[in-house]
């Protein structure tokens, strides 16, 4: 998760190729008039994005049944957000990318092909809640080489997922 710019596709799919494991990118889940507000450097609304993150919480919910670990690279900008994709399952895990504002408009502004301009980057960071602790994501700068960033995430999934000592 994170703002636009933050490597979230690039780090996901890196991830999942890693671990074997399925991936969604949540831009493909968008309606036409998600998009093309968008394009139009329009930011969305909390009524535009409900639809797009039920959809993709169908996803998220199918792999879980399925018994199918998955990544998904998407910004899940708000608390609340967050809560419907993980729809109170303790497995569903965040990973939060986390850069400067200066950091991230530099990669927007050389990314070409994406219908996302860097003019939304502002919107974004006004409306990013940044996750606290109880929400148990995982939080990596961006600062790193996506490759280093990768590491760092699956040791951290994997760590986490071991069990624990008994008390």
């Amino acid at each position: 998760m994170g703002v636009a710019g933050s490597g979230k596709s690039t780090v996901a799919a890196r991830l999942a190729a890693r671990l074997g494991w399925a991936l969604a990118e949540a831009d493909d889940f968008h309606s036409a008039a998600n998009v093309a507000k968008m394009r139009a450097g329009t930011p969305l609304t909390d009524a535009d994005r409900w639809p797009w993150l039920e959809a993709l919480a169908d996803w998220i919910e199918a792999q879980r049944v399925a018994a199918r670990d998955c990544v998904v690279a998407c910004s899940a900008l708000k608390r609340a957000y967050r809560e419907r994709l993980a729809r109170g399952h303790d497995d569903v895990r965040f990973v939060y990318l986390r850069g400067d504002r200066e950091t991230i408009a530099g990669r927007l502004a050389q990314r070409t092909g994406h219908y996302m301009p860097g003019s939304l980057l502002d919107s974004q960071l006004e409306v990013l809640e940044e996750p606290h602790r109880d929400e148990r994501a995982l939080v990596v700068d961006i600062d790193a080489a996506p490759y280093a960033l990768v590491d760092a995430i699956a040791g951290m999934l994997l760590n986490s997922a071991k069990p624990g000592p008994s008390a």
